[in-house]
């Protein structure tokens, strides 16, 4: 890399004045944790989607876990989900106490694969945790045919899909109505929407969300705002085991900004990943993303599978010798240690060739064209070697 050539990050949060000037609006006001701006945004994000209900929580880890408490998940039970998929979506389900029952993707969407869904089920099995892999809806309408027919709620991890679409009914939704039971949500900075870190639950079930508000705040019986709001002396009581799931009023009040800004991200985002797929089409033996009519990504990542002949290390270490950050595909949870002892029932083959010979090329918000003709004339390159 020349001394004129920045380096060009996996990722960059798209943030400015408008979230400097709402934290400054926070602090002064000392209302600093949970409070009223949690609760605007948490309105403000339920309208983005289309949900009758959204609860923010301290990171989609979090979400996940009181998506699959809600559901009913007890100790021994089992969750159909895939392994190829970052290692919170199967921690989730064991922190419930249950097992991850992993299946196999498809390769040319790196989501679930409806056709195993059914090899799985028996009596052990509770839910089905689908995964909206790097911002591209999964088969939603299959998936819940099959949910529907064994009376399983559906759980979506759309951590990485805030802004994507679904066409259905006829009429593009966003993900998070939600079409399933649950929807969870990351605003992690690599997302297109940040709080620096935080979740986003939503739901159609009045019952399930009151529950969850109930476990996000140690399991107490009022919100601080009543509290505090209060003219009287009011006790508060635990009647539940709760967890510390909260999210920050200082952290809601950047989401509402990010949530403001979010339709242009996604537009940026489209334009950079539609002109990745003009300059690399030529490429022979290169897989791009394939998109099905049906689903519209935030292009949350731009994942490639590379040619036979590349190595995946030796391409991605090329790549960063010249200032370019890339990232190996999507992990795959099944061989990391800790689930060593819960080995899949089949082979997850597709799971593992993604995460083998895939590579995340950078894409955010301020990218140039410029930077993005030099990322790609280094990844041709680097198919050389």
């Amino acid at each position: 890399m020349s001394n004129k050539e920045s380096f060009i990050p996996i990722a960059k949060p798209w943030m400015d004045e408008q979230e400097v000037q709402a934290i400054q609006r926070v602090i002064r006001s000392g209302w600093v944790t949970q409070g009223p701006e949690v609760a605007a945004f948490e309105q403000e994000f339920a309208g983005y989607v289309g949900a009758k209900h959204a609860c923010a929580v301290s990171s989609c880890t979090t979400a996940l876990h009181l998506a699959l408490l809600a559901v009913g998940i007890r100790p021994g039970d089992e969750v159909i989900t895939v392994s190829h998929s970052f290692i919170a979506t199967a921690n989730s389900v064991r922190y419930c106490g249950a097992n991850p029952v992993f299946i196999d993707i498809q390769p040319a969407t790196f989501n679930i694969d409806p056709l195993l869904v059914e090899e799985v089920i028996h009596e052990r099995t509770r839910a089905i945790l689908c995964v909206h892999q790097m911002g591209l809806p999964c088969d939603l309408n299959s998936i819940l045919a099959i949910a529907h027919r064994y009376s399983l709620p559906v759980i979506e991890d759309a951590a990485c899909a805030v802004g994507s679409e679904i066409l259905w009914d006829g009429q593009w939704e966003k993900i998070g109505k939600p079409h399933g039971d649950i929807a969870c949500f990351s605003f992690h900075p690599r997302k297109l929407l940040t709080t620096g870190d935080g979740g986003m639950i939503t739901t159609s079930k009045s019952e399930w969300d009151r529950q969850i508000r109930f476990w996000r705040h140690h399991g107490m019986n009022m919100p601080d705002t009543l509290r505090h709001g209060s003219a009287e002396v009011i006790f508060e009581s635990y009647p539940i085991l709760g967890y510390n799931y909260r999210l920050t009023d200082i952290q809601a009040a950047m989401g509402r900004e990010q949530l403001k800004r979010l339709p242009e991200t996604i537009q940026q985002r489209r334009f950079l990943a539609k002109r990745y797929m003009e300059l690399l089409k030529d490429l022979a033996g290169l897989r791009l993303p394939e998109e099905p009519p049906w689903s519209g990504s935030n292009w949350q990542s731009f994942c490639l599978r590379l040619p036979d002949h590349c190595n995946q290390r030796r391409v991605m270490q090329f790549m960063l010798d010249r200032g370019i950050a890339t990232r190996r595909g999507i992990m795959c949870a099944h061989r990391e240690g800790t689930y060593a002892g819960i080995p899949p029932l089949k082979p997850l083959p597709e799971s593992e060739k993604a995460q083998d010979h895939c590579i995340l090329l950078p894409l955010f918000h301020q990218m140039t064209e410029a930077d993005q003709d030099r990322v790609v004339a280094v990844f041709r390159e680097s198919l050389l070697l």
